[in-house]
């Protein structure tokens, strides 16, 4: 077998906000990536191009970037190629995806908060590739940094995920991400490394302990391809790894499609990855990761290979979904009207608005192509759709970029993905890692007790803080995080990632408040909020539109409410406007996507429009409701 020495393909996988993306930032900086003017001026997490990543503080897509790296002993550039993977369990499939095209992986473990269930499930999944593992200790500058405690947490965790002796004798660097500065030798807690100005350390055990790909030079053409992008004049671009032989520009190749028919094609354009842009290439060799152009149709996990000779490669798998929701047609009153229901004057912003079912399906098809972890099936209704995902996040995120797009949708209840195992429902379970302060402790413990969960761990690390383990059913985890804030005062940390399924857990009531639901249309009127505030919690404010059926509210009692939010006071001519004493209204609680989402009861739907999320009834008439409530209570 011949090894190509000219190049490294490392990922670098970590539990959400450890410093993955600011620590890429620090390495495409000092290896001279950008001119030294371009360097100035550049924006942190540079790998987190999308909106919605940069508004969140989270890498939904893994990316992939090159380092061009200059031995200090004068030897010839090495490329390192770097995967940047999310770092949150409902993106999984972008960290399977990206596993499967390097040699070695970085794990980056926070100094203060250690190994958490994100580390768990992607160092499980680079542990069962046969992967060598790079220890990386981030942010050993923290004031409540304890390096020894999270070494030895990490090796608990590697003898926990059965990792062999070879997996077992990594490497460790010592880094603070953030100044750009990486050890070998450890530094007290709460300091920067002191022996070291630069990532030079850091390098240098990359190049050591992440072997050179392999390749036996007589096989014919395999690439496989792992991830897909969109370019305005080139189409659809296929990024790949090059197992074995050489693709070039202009070439004829096999294209094996996932039923196993062959087609065969011509690589109209071919790329590399420099720093942050793709630039044209010639040819790509074993090991490269590059991108082509001219195949319309391709997919994750097919194959490019020789005409002659085509042989597959393995498809890419990944985890089975765990929640579904159903995204349907927005069938509304106010659909296609705008923000504030009010039609004309947002005739002008709702032009290009997407309201029909074929435009809907179409989207979630696409949305299929580069989204392997995610799956749409059909309903009895032909204007909804039931998706499935690996959680409530990633499926949120979805309609969120969807409604960006100019969609207007609704949206039913999460739902858990059940599965038959003996003729016996199982549902699928999470595994719950909670850190909060000793005097919420209670809180919590009863918090979870009501959503069935089992606690699994306890430790008390002597800083006033508790972490607390929970086996909990994800159905549970529905609308938790919102309560678990408000017990915690906003302090507690949570963190869940998907542990298996196990038998129905029987029936889960976490939300005990009813709505408030509006009785007829109009638009909302302080006089009405003044006199309704203190039956509940408020959702809109004065001069909003809402529809018979609407939640405006969270009612304080257990069932729901019908209300007039549209009263108006009526005046005569003995009482006037300016006589009138104005009471304060309590301002409206706004609710994110997310929240209307966790919010909602199996009889409720959220409304998504480009500029408003609004809960709903699913049968909006009162009467129909109350009949259906009826009929129900006597059977």
């Amino acid at each position: 077998m011949a090894t190509r020495h000219d190049i490294r393909n490392v990922a670098i996988v970590a539990h959400v906000d450890h410093g993955k993306t600011t620590i890429v930032d620090a390495m495409l900086k000092q290896a001279g990536s950008f001119a030294a003017h371009a360097a100035e001026s550049l924006d942190d997490r540079m790998m987190d191009s999308n909106d919605l990543e940069r508004e969140k503080g989270i890498t939904i897509l893994a990316k992939n970037t090159a380092v061009k790296y200059h031995p200090k002993d004068g030897g010839d550039p090495i490329t390192i190629n770097i995967i940047d993977t999310p770092g949150h369990a409902d993106f999984g499939g972008e960290v399977e995806r990206g596993l499967s095209m390097v040699d070695a992986v970085v794990l980056l473990v926070d100094a203060s908060e250690g190994p958490l269930p994100q580390t768990r499930f992607v160092l499980r999944k680079a542990l069962q590739q046969r992967l060598p593992v790079i220890l990386c200790i981030n942010k050993t500058d923290r004031p409540d940094s304890r390096i020894d405690e999270v070494v030895n947490e990490t090796y608990d965790l590697f003898l926990d995920l059965d990792a062999d002796e070879d997996q077992i004798e990594f490497p460790i660097v010592y880094a603070c991400g953030r100044d750009g500065i990486a050890s070998l030798t450890k530094p007290d807690d709460g300091t920067v490394p002191a022996d070291s100005a630069n990532l030079e350390p850091f390098f240098t055990t990359i190049l050591e302990s992440v072997p050179a790909p392999t390749y036996d030079e007589t096989a014919p053409l395999q690439a496989h391809v792992t991830n897909l992008d969109a370019d305005n004049f080139l189409g659809r671009i296929a990024l790949l790894r090059v197992e074995q032989g050489e693709l070039r520009k202009g070439q004829t190749v096999a294209w094996i499609k996932r039923d196993g028919t062959i087609a065969n094609v011509r690589i109209t354009e071919l790329m590399m990855t420099e720093a942050l842009t793709r630039k044209p290439a010639e040819m790509a060799g074993p090991g490269d990761i590059c991108a082509v152009a001219g195949i319309p149709d391709i997919m994750i996990g097919e194959t490019l290979a020789d005409p002659e000779n085509p042989i597959a490669l393995p498809l890419i798998t990944v985890d089975e979904p765990a929640i579904s929701m159903t995204i349907g047609t927005n069938t509304s009153p106010l659909v296609g009207r705008g923000g504030t229901g009010k039609g004309a004057d947002a005739k002008a912003a709702v032009k290009d608005r997407k309201v029909t079912a074929r435009q809907v399906k179409d989207r979630l098809e696409r949305e299929l192509i580069g989204n392997v972890s995610l799956r749409v099936l059909e309903t009895e209704r032909p204007d909804a759709w039931e998706v499935q995902g690996r959680g409530e996040l990633a499926l949120a995120i979805l309609v969120e970029q969807m409604r960006r797009e100019g969609f207007e949708m609704t949206i039913g209840k999460p739902q858990v993905v059940t599965r038959q195992v003996d003729g016996k429902t199982h549902e699928p379970v999470e595994r719950m890692t909670i850190d909060v302060p000793e005097e919420h402790m209670g809180a919590v413990t009863q918090l979870m007790g009501v959503r069935k969960g089992r606690m699994d761990n306890m430790s008390n690390h002597g800083s006033g803080w508790v972490r607390l383990e929970f086996v909990v059913p994800s159905r549970g985890l529905i609308g938790f995080r919102t309560e678990f804030l408000t017990q915690t005062r906003g302090t507690g940390i949570a963190h869940s990632i998907h542990e298996g399924h196990e038998p129905w857990f029987g029936e889960l009531k976490t939300r005990n408040n009813g709505s408030l639901v509006a009785d007829r249309s109009g638009a909302v009127t302080a006089f009405a909020m003044t006199n309704l505030q203190e039956r509940g919690v408020l959702f809109t404010e004065p001069g909003t539109e809402v529809y018979e059926g609407m939640i405006v509210g969270e009612n304080s009692r257990a069932d729901d409410m019908d209300v007039n939010i549209t009263k108006e006071k009526k005046l005569t001519n003995m009482r006037s406007a300016s006589a009138d004493s104005f009471e304060a209204i309590v301002p409206p609680r706004k609710l994110s996507l997310e929240q209307s989402l966790e919010f909602c009861r199996d009889d409720e739907c959220v409304e998504v429009t480009p500029e408003a999320v609004r809960i709903r009834k699913v049968v909006l008439d009162q009467k129909e409701r109350g009949r259906s409530a009826s009929r129900a209570k006597h059977n």
